[in-house]
């Protein structure tokens, strides 16, 4: 396998967001640190005495990220080694063990490794303390120009913003070269150990060809090669031979004894002097089969590489303007930055629609970031908690959930930092949720993707009564829920997520009962949207309604069963009016029954009836005979009586123009409905004159009086009801 310097700069990502958040955090501390007391009459002099305090916090920050540099180049440097052997040996092929062995012993060199790995650590580190003096130096700096800016009339707020402004487009430096350039923090460590891993992996791989008897190695052809490059793409090149262009003589890969003339553009070295694999170069060496691979066949791209690096104009741009945002110490100024931000951030897009074949990497667009590909490596976790310790109360917030969670797993943290790191934790745990539970500032219709604890939490910073009152519909569906059969109760106020996640490794049991909540919830979004029977209940299967009535409230299930009247209906017979209400009731009743067949028998459906609502007292069917009349149970007929109790109070009312009570009755708030099945002597007591007129021409029955009718059997209490009844009417 081919092997390029760019295929290794991933494991410097590590490094450099080391530094980057380094560089991040000393710009808050210095901005929060000019911008306290700012308008005091005394700035000036309380800034120069607090330098001791912002150079322990630099050197803290540093001394931190120094330690886990150290550890962090060590490893990567030995990783780019081995990429860089490993790719020899798949070109290599097939070796046998002792062919492979030898490979290894002459191609492994640990001293090398840890001699690049150390002076790559010292070349980086070494830089801190002038770094520190750098920051102490232009802190001061900044303080006293402010003051002398002051007493020209220019405030000292703006005075501070332009400074800090100014240093975060130049950034942290940690040195200038001979050169005369100015090297930025981040810019450098990402420099030096990018570098080292690219020479590490390019070593270990040239190393481990040589090792095998390989020579000769040909360059790829890279897209948007840049103009250092072209002249060396697809060209052979030596690995020990001398520089100069030359033609050798060497046997065929696969013929023996037939010679091949291969032209030798110059040594390896020659070429990487000359610009190849450069820093962010793709271009790859690979071996060179004689005879067999192609020379001479590359491909121009001058346009790719004007598009490319477009792209990283446009990352640079990006990176400028949110280290101002950084480093700005007022909201106005911090916005502007934040305005220019998405400004360059949609000239990107624009820039990648024009140009498909490039990929939007957006490490490179962060602070303190280079060119390197690759996503963001894990935090560090003695940087995170340098900052969090010192740090101010605000710190917490410009942390990202990775950097804190890495604070906590430091064990240098006093209770109260961890606290602070919990606080922030929570609050962004409430703001996520709210994000979800109310979008656009407006509660989402979906209450059942949401756990009972988060729904607590929900109604708890909601204002509005109604949101509050949807929220508690819920909790009473779910209490609803978990009494009805085929529902695991602890299943019911778990949230979607939780779900899923206990759907990892579960048993098939288990999934089925997770399968059956969610099939649950899937028809409560589908026909309860926001809490209520949905309006057009015409898309419902009949089992869908029938479904529905489980949660369905009074009103609902009206609806539901008009809907399912108007799929079926069924012809209504002629009400049975002969003036005698019992026998018109129970010939109505026998007419419906009639209507509706063919219905299952008692012994059908009155299997799912509880065992004590069976009518213990219905006759032996047996000693009854076919031409004989069904009697009718005391059961039955008490069920009949709460019929015709209600016909009685709608016929009543209607005759009496709703005039069913007397003053007292109204006094006492009486239910007209209690008058037509209590004592005597209690429903003529409220009742009006015109209902007693109605009971004396139509009748008023009590429970027993119309048992005993029903069924023919006397009833104990029955004449007592009837003298009592005409006890009353005599008293009128």
């Amino acid at each position: 396998m081919a092997i390029h310097p760019g295929m290794v700069e991933p494991l410097a990502a590590h490094t450099r967001d080391l530094y980057a958040a380094a560089e991040e955090h000393l710009f808050g501390v210095i901005a929060r640190a000019l911008a306290d007391g700012l308008d005091a009459p005394q700035w000036a002099e309380r800034k120069l005495a607090a330098v001791q305090a912002l150079r322990r916090a630099a050197e803290a920050t540093l001394d931190e990220t120094g330690r886990a540099v150290s550890l962090d180049v060590y490893d990567v440097i030995a990783e780019a080694w081995n990429t860089g052997h490993r790719a020899a040996l798949d070109e290599l092929g097939a070796l046998d063990e002792q062919a492979a062995r030898m490979v290894r012993e002459n191609a492994s060199n640990a001293a090398d490794v840890d001699r690049l790995a150390e002076d790559t650590v010292n070349r980086v580190t070494g830089r801190h303390r002038s770094i520190v003096r750098t920051i102490v130096d232009r802190f001061r700096s900044i303080v006293a120009s402010t003051a002398a800016l002051v007493t020209f009339g220019r405030s000292r707020r703006q005075a501070t913003q332009d400074a800090m402004r100014q240093w975060a487009d130049e950034g942290i430096t940690s040195f200038t070269d001979r050169s005369g350039r100015r090297w930025k923090l981040t810019s450098y460590a990402e420099m030096a150990v990018r570098t080292a891993t690219g020479r590490a992996a390019v070593e270990g791989h040239m190393r481990s060809l040589a090792a095998a008897g390989y020579d000769l190695v040909i360059v790829s052809d890279a897209p948007r090669e840049c103009p250092l490059c072209r002249p060396w793409e697809r060209q052979v090149l030596s690995i020990a031979g001398p520089a100069g262009r030359r033609t050798v003589e060497v046997e065929h890969a696969t013929e023996d004894g037939r010679m091949v003339t291969v032209t030798v553009a110059g040594s390896l070295d020659e070429a990487r002097l000359a610009g190849l694999q450069h820093p962010n170069c793709r271009h790859s060496v690979s071996a060179y089969t004689p005879g067999i691979t192609p020379v001479g066949n590359a491909t121009s791209d001058p346009d790719g590489y004007e598009a490319g690096q477009r792209q990283r104009a446009i990352e640079r741009h990006i990176r400028h303007w949110k280290n101002r945002a950084a480093a700005s110490t007022s909201d106005t100024a911090r916005q502007q930055a934040n305005r220019k931000v998405r400004a360059w951030q949609r000239a990107m897009r624009e820039h990648l629609a024009a140009h498909p074949d490039l990929q939007r990497i957006r490490r490179r667009e962060q602070e303190g970031a280079g060119n390197l590909p690759g996503g963001p490596g894990a935090p560090d976790e003695a940087v995170q908690a340098a900052r969090i310790r010192s740090g101010d109360a605000r710190t917490p917030r410009e942390m990202s959930d990775a950097e804190l969670a890495a604070a906590m797993r430091h064990g240098d943290l006093t209770r109260e930092d961890r606290r602070r790191i919990e606080d922030e934790a929570d609050r962004r745990d409430l703001a996520a949720l709210l994000d979800r539970a109310t979008p656009g500032g407006r509660l989402t219709d979906d209450l059942s993707q949401f756990s009972d604890d988060q729904l607590g939490r929900i109604f708890g910073a909601l204002d509005g009564t109604d949101d509050r009152l949807r929220i508690m519909a819920e909790m009473d569906r779910r209490d609803l829920a978990t009494t009805l059969p085929g529902v695991r109760r602890d299943l019911v106020g778990l949230s979607d997520q939780q779900l899923a996640q206990m759907g990892r490794g579960a048993d098939e049991q288990t999934l089925a009962d997770l399968a059956a909540e969610a099939n649950r919830r899937d028809m409560l979004r589908d026909l309860f949207p926001g809490g209520r029977l949905r309006r057009d209940l015409s898309g419902a299967s009949e089992d869908e309604l029938a479904w529905c009535m489980q949660y369905a409230a009074p009103d609902e299930m009206l609806r539901i069963a008009a809907e399912l009247d108007r799929r079926e209906p069924v012809p209504m017979p002629e009400p049975v009016d002969t003036g005698d209400p019992i026998a018109d009731l129970i010939a109505n009743r026998r007419l419906l029954d009639e209507s509706m067949s063919p219905a299952p028998g008692r012994d059908d459906w009155g299997r799912h009836a509880p065992d004590n609502d069976r009518d213990d007292e219905q006759p032996d069917e047996r000693e009854q005979r076919d031409d004989e009349p069904r009697r009718i149970t005391r059961r039955e007929a008490r069920e009949m009586y709460d019929e015709y109790v209600w016909e009685q109070v709608l016929k009543a009312d209607e005759a009496c123009r709703g005039v069913l009570l007397n003053a007292r009755g109204k006094a006492r708030k009486v239910d007209p409905q209690t008058l037509f099945s209590g004592p005597a002597h209690i429903a003529y007591a409220y009742a009006s004159e015109e209902l007693k007129d109605w009971w004396a021409q139509h009748g008023r029955l009590t429970v027993a009086e119309f048992i005993e009718q029903a069924t023919g059997v006397t009833q104990r209490g029955a004449e007592t009801a009837r003298q009592a009844e005409w006890a009353q009417q005599q008293k009128r």
